[in-house]
């Protein structure tokens, strides 16, 4: 489960924790972090909105509204020789692989996953902003397709080194190519210049015998049959009020190739919902998308935003089975564990 960095504020006061322990307390299951470029988007904190840092790609960051956002591309005005001469941080390698370490110990008592996200376009349009990374695949599709191919190389060579050093239960990947109401780019853009890199960053998974998510937000439907072509196994967040994604239709549609994670509606539901309606609708969707065999983990769609009452939030949980009274037993155990350091 993802939180808005307020909300796991918010979470680790009621609960007498920080907020990196919220997830812990609260009873989820998975440990993973990120090894590529969303290490400096999600895995850098800072304190005050304006804050900023010069990250390790050459893309600098700023705080808005809890979130980093990037304040400039490093190659937004490069030429084609230049672009084609950017070198990624291989000599930092060692140390984004580090940040799997304390995972490790957690082996057997949660499932431990490697996120080498974002894989190919997203991290294109980091380097070279939104609009420019569009004009290139529109106007030079030869610099786009190479540059593509780089940015699935560095997830592959992180990919790989992580499979060999540690013991993973799954592999993450991740590239959002789609917005609320349909695709970034055209399926037809899509599946002759991303699709064929992305195909070999999740064989990086597949070939060392892992199931292999990806997340992509928005209406991402038209190319669903083709990620389950290419190997996937596990779909992320299932924004439901997107065309084309009602997380019940996907799962009578798809569910035999691969399974879902999320679906918790965030923009509706969870910060405009009673609490009764929120525990109800996840038992909904919970018995939907758990039918003929399982196939579903459940989430939310997006990062829980701050707007949303925690009664929704322990409504969620509850729905799941996990009581109120038990998130508070767990914190306590955890800040006696703290306290016995």
């Amino acid at each position: 489960m993802w939180f808005h960095p307020s909300t796991a504020e918010k979470l680790g006061e009621m609960l007498e924790l920080p907020a990196a322990q919220v997830g812990a307390a609260m009873g989820d299951d998975i440990r993973q972090t990120w090894v590529n470029h969303n290490s400096a988007m999600e895995g850098v904190v800072h304190r005050q909105d304006g804050e900023g840092h010069l990250d390790w790609w050459g893309v600098r960051w700023i705080r808005q509204h809890g979130f980093n956002q990037i304040a400039h591309f490093p190659l937004a005005g490069a030429g084609r020789e230049e672009i084609l001469a950017y070198r990624f941080p291989r000599d930092r390698q060692p140390g984004l692989l580090a940040r799997m370490e304390p995972l490790v110990e957690s082996r057997g008592e949660f499932f431990i996953g490697c996120d080498v996200s974002p894989c190919v376009f997203e991290m294109y349009w980091r380097l070279r902003g939104m609009e420019n990374a569009m004009l290139d695949i529109a106007g030079d599709p030869e610099l786009a397709d190479a540059m593509f191919r780089r940015c699935a190389d560095f997830a592959i060579e992180l990919g790989e080194q992580a499979c060999d050093l540690f013991p993973l239960d799954w592999f993450w990947t991740g590239d959002d190519v789609a917005a609320q109401t349909g695709m970034m780019l055209s399926p037809h853009s899509w599946r002759s210049l991303i699709k064929p890199h992305l195909k070999r960053v999740f064989a990086t998974g597949q070939s060392r015998g892992l199931p292999v998510a990806y997340h992509c937000c928005g209406a991402l439907r038209p190319i669903i049959p083709d990620l389950i072509e290419i190997g996937l196994n596990v779909l992320n967040p299932v924004q439901s009020n997107c065309p084309g994604m009602d997380a019940l239709e996907l799962k009578r549609e798809f569910g035999a190739y691969i399974a879902f994670m999320g679906g918790v509606d965030t923009q509706g539901l969870l910060p405009n919902a009673s609490a009764l309606e929120v525990r109800l609708e996840t038992e909904r969707l919970l018995e939907g998308m758990t039918a003929n065999g399982g196939g579903y983990i459940l989430a939310a769609s997006h990062s829980i935003s701050p707007e949303t009452p925690l009664e929704n939030v322990f409504a969620m949980y509850e729905a799941a089975g996990i009581t109120r009274q038990e998130i508070f037993d767990r914190a306590a155990d955890i800040r006696m564990q703290r306290g016995s350091k």
